[in-house]
């Protein structure tokens, strides 16, 4: 593969700082100087003032996030060698995933936390996603993929397809439509491709779901979930494909309620019990469905007397933005507050934040101040972050954080 064009960047000496100190970004407003025009997918090369390297990245100027650092340090050629390198070493950071049977469902590429700024790409079994957010990805896709289906071969079982998705910021594409996704070898899947998550059996939809098909991200969180389960009435709230429902039925749950305002996403939650009917506990656990927005179904179920041994919230991101944090935050406390008024004394409850902008202690924080408004008491406190596949590379890179609790 031919090495795509150069532009000479300089930047601010505040850029340069941050650039030297290992963040992925370079925004527009940082930019002092390009030496000519540039196409998405050139190669940024940043010098500093005395024309030394310092960095090298791809160039997007159809982006604030005008170049997304790939390497720093002494000069080296971004080539097919070079993104083979890459991959190899996201590879090596998953082994205990990849030697694991009964996981077939992970991360393989984590975006600027893999050193690979605007890609992201999730594996369920023989089957890759990979799903780009610049169109500066475009011309680099076809010496990435055949890196990726090298390395599998190599490495894992192989894979039978890359499926290529795009943000809607890329190349015009609009929302999760087929117009978004083609595929980049083998071919689209028909359907549901099927993966393993600690040995239970999960479908992800890799051109019609949302975001590569399916949320790997709290698939540990879902297992220790499940390990609390047992004998009890279980509360899933936001379930989505129904993660934690699966696990909890799984781990001896008496019944599930799993509650979100997709209609199509509880139907995946159903396909995905199924899919674990021929275990003896699964086959045993009542599942009820309940469309809706997720605070007025727990203050309905509140209203009704119900009361749950495990109730779990895992909400979408509320704050992708520095401004959104006071109404995110007040979310936290309100769905915290709904929450705790279903779980039963003793009972156990999981709250989960996706949000980049509100950290792990602000976000239990408000799980506390929501304790105190509503007159319970936690104790046994536990908070879990990312997954050995959700790395952290930068502090924009934290996001996920969910706390475990008692509660009298």
């Amino acid at each position: 593969m031919a090495e795509r064009r150069r532009l000479a960047v300089r930047v601010t000496p505040d850029a340069e700082r941050h650039i030297r100190g290992g963040h992925p970004w370079v925004f527009d407003r940082s930019i002092v100087s390009v030496s000519h025009d540039g196409e998405p997918g050139d190669l940024a090369v940043i010098f500093d003032k005395k024309r030394r390297f310092v960095a090298i990245g791809l160039y997007d100027p159809t982006s604030p996030i005008r170049v997304r650092i790939l390497h720093r340090g002494e000069p080296t050629p971004i080539d097919a060698d070079w993104w083979r390198e890459r991959v190899v070493a996201a590879l090596d950071h998953r082994a205990p995933l990849v030697a694991d049977p009964t996981i077939t469902g992970y991360r393989w590429v984590h975006g600027e936390n893999d050193g690979l700024g605007g890609l992201v790409v999730d594996r369920y079994d023989r089957t890759l996603v990979a799903k780009i957010y610049s169109p500066a990805w475009t011309p680099h896709l076809p010496a990435v993929v055949e890196a990726l289906v090298d390395i599998a071969s190599a490495r894992t079982d192989g894979v039978d397809r890359v499926v290529l998705r795009r943000a809607r910021s890329v190349d015009g594409a609009e929302g999760a439509g087929a117009s978004a996704v083609e595929a980049l070898f083998g071919g689209l899947p028909s359907g549901e491709v099927e993966f393993l998550e600690h040995g239970l059996v999960f479908g992800a939809d890799p051109v019609h779901g949302h975001k590569t098909g399916y949320f790997l991200d709290q698939r540990d969180n879902r297992t220790r979930a499940g390990r609390l389960a047992e004998g009890r009435r279980v509360l899933d709230v936001f379930s989505a494909a129904g993660g934690f429902t699966v696990h909890a039925a799984a781990g001896g749950a008496t019944e599930v309620v799993s509650v979100d305002r997709s209609r199509p996403a509880l139907d995946a939650a159903r396909r995905n019990l199924e899919r674990n009917a021929g275990r003896r506990e699964v086959a045993a656990c009542r599942h009820r469905t309940v469309v809706g927005d997720a605070a007025e179904e727990m203050v309905r179920l509140a209203r009704h007397g119900e009361r749950f041994g495990l109730v779990v919230v895992d909400p979408p991101a509320m704050a992708t933005r520095s401004e959104h944090r006071p109404a995110a935050l007040r979310a936290y406390r309100r769905l915290g507050e709904l929450a705790l008024g279903l779980v039963e004394p003793g009972g156990t409850l999981v709250a989960a934040s996706c949000s980049s902008r509100v950290g792990p202690d602000e976000h239990q924080s408000a799980i506390e101040e929501a304790a105190r408004a509503s007159g319970r008491s936690l104790r046994g406190f536990s908070r879990w972050e990312h997954a050995l596949d959700h790395p952290i590379g930068f502090p924009e890179g934290r996001y996920l954080t969910a706390v475990f609790a008692t509660v009298d």
